[in-house]
């Protein structure tokens, strides 16, 4: 029997590859984008819209991919299941399509966008794109076609940086700076739309048997994760929005509020390296999770694959923050370098979102998704409170502390629920062990002040290999039986 940690250490290194090569690529845009947009005002406009990108994919994707995942478990149902996803998907985007064409001058206006519609219209459709192309992506992660999967996505990626480059290297003029964001949403669109047409035969195999009894049980299903996945968002990227909102109205200017929002955003893609490995840990993980629900020895996998996460999330926070003063230069305009200490805060804020998500499985197996929406909405409420109170006082540091309060809380609170509906013998002594000291390394190598530069990063590089050296010793000797 094949170990089950290491079909899930190579499947996430295989989706891994695409998503860390995929948003490294991105990545590499953000030094393009800094550079070409000398004022963070004009960089603060393309963050605000792609916060609203986010909230738009959760919306218009409709918690489909785990429904399927959680439905499809049986191979004679998988292609009704997969059907009745793909219909469900398909509506809700109609309807928004519908909507975006009839109503974006006043969306536009709304989001203080004023004669710029046109950013309303190609947003629209490049989600639209991305949820007609979420379910047969995830049919691909379910059949385990990793491989298949990493090339539609490498491909789209591929296609955004070469148009980003062309656009923005030979079209691009610095004293427009409008025309640079609606370079980034064309570049963007015809990317998007590249994965459809690579996903083609999964389209043609879909069934078009009406199944109310399943449509009515994935909704219901469905709309929990829906609503955790919407509070979720918030959590993530509604700061950016409120920023610039907030300060607009406490009487500073537009120009001013989306400098703030194009600081904050450049250096929240800092504290992003570590969402690398979250993300195609969670591409992997979902359906191995799933996949796992019948192993008698489930839950001591599960606890060990948290020891090993936690272990080398907190090694990314450490390597992160650590040699921020190197990292820096990938923010290739130093008016946005003003930002650079909330990193370590966001870092330890992802921390804490990984190991929730890892938690999360818990009300996803039961089938008691309500949870996950409590949960998300308690977040979503402290996320609005938080930086509606403090973000007119203190800016973009209030949004960086409010998602460190708000991943936080929602860990305990899922901690402590799951213990009681869908109890997982967790390691509590590792979780204190690697957060607590990776924290307390963190504290000790800012505090040692070496003048010489180079010292000073050899110094703190040691720090973080002595802390990856006693994860390595520990899980060494501390392996379950599988």
């Amino acid at each position: 029997m094949s170990n089950p940690l290491k079909k899930l250490a190579g499947h996430t290194a295989i989706y891994g590859l695409s998503s860390i090569i995929g948003r490294l690529l991105n990545y590499l845009l953000v030094p393009l984008y800094t550079y070409k947009f000398t004022n963070p005002a004009d960089y603060g406009v393309v963050a605000e819209l792609y916060a609203w990108v986010a909230f738009l994919i959760v919306l218009l994707s409709f918690g489909m991919e785990t429904t399927y995942f959680r439905f499809s478990q049986k191979k004679e149902n998988e292609k009704s299941v997969y059907s009745s996803c793909f219909k469900i998907v398909s509506i809700i985007n109609i309807l928004f399509l519908s909507i975006i064409f009839l109503f974006n001058n006043q969306i536009a206006s709304a989001m203080l966008f004023e004669n710029h519609s046109e950013y309303i219209i190609v947003l629209g459709i490049i989600v639209s794109l991305d949820s007609f192309s979420a379910i047969p992506l995830a049919r691909l992660r379910a059949k385990e076609k990793a491989v298949k999967f990493s090339i539609i996505q490498i491909s789209s990626i591929l296609l955004n940086i070469i148009l980003n480059l062309i656009f923005f290297l030979v079209l691009f003029d610095s004293k427009n700076p409008e025309q640079g964001v609606l370079f980034i949403l064309l570049a963007n669109l015809i990317s998007a739309a590249i994965k459809p047409i690579l996903l083609i035969k999964e389209y043609f195999d879909l069934s078009f048997v009406k199944n109310r009894e399943l449509t009515k049980k994935i909704l219901l299903y469905a709309s929990p994760l829906v609503i955790a996945g919407f509070a979720g968002i918030i959590n993530e990227t509604l700061d950016r929005a409120l920023l610039k909102h907030l300060l607009v109205e406490n009487q500073y200017s537009l120009e001013y509020a989306e400098a703030q929002v194009g600081i904050y955003s450049a250096c929240y893609k800092l504290a992003m390296l570590v969402t690398i490995l979250l993300q195609a840990y969670r591409y992997a993980a979902e359906p191995f999770f799933f996949s796992q629900a019948k192993n008698e020895n489930k839950n001591e996998i599960y606890a060990q694959i948290m020891n090993y996460f936690i272990g080398i999330v907190c090694f990314a926070f450490l390597a992160v923050s650590l040699n921020i003063e190197i990292l820096k230069y990938f923010i290739q305009n130093p008016a946005y370098w003003v930002g650079l200490k909330i990193v370590p805060i966001l870092l330890l804020a992802n921390v804490f979102l990984g190991i929730y998500f890892n938690q999360s499985i818990w009300y996803k197996l039961s089938g008691k998704t309500k949870f996950g929406a409590y949960i998300a909405l308690i977040g979503a409420s402290l996320t609005i409170f938080i930086n509606i109170i403090y973000v007119p006082i203190y800016g973009y540091w209030a949004c960086a502390w409010a998602t460190l309060i708000v991943y936080f809380t929602q860990m305990l609170i899922s901690y402590f629920l799951g213990q009681k509906h869908y109890p997982i013998p967790y390691n509590l002594k590792r979780f204190f062990l690697y957060i607590g000291v990776s924290i307390a390394l963190f504290f000790i190598a800012t505090e040692i002040v070496i003048e010489n530069s180079y010292l000073d990063l050899v110094v703190k590089n040691i720090i973080v290999v002595l802390f990856a050296t006693l994860v390595y010793k520990v899980e060494k000797t501390k392996k379950i039986a599988l």
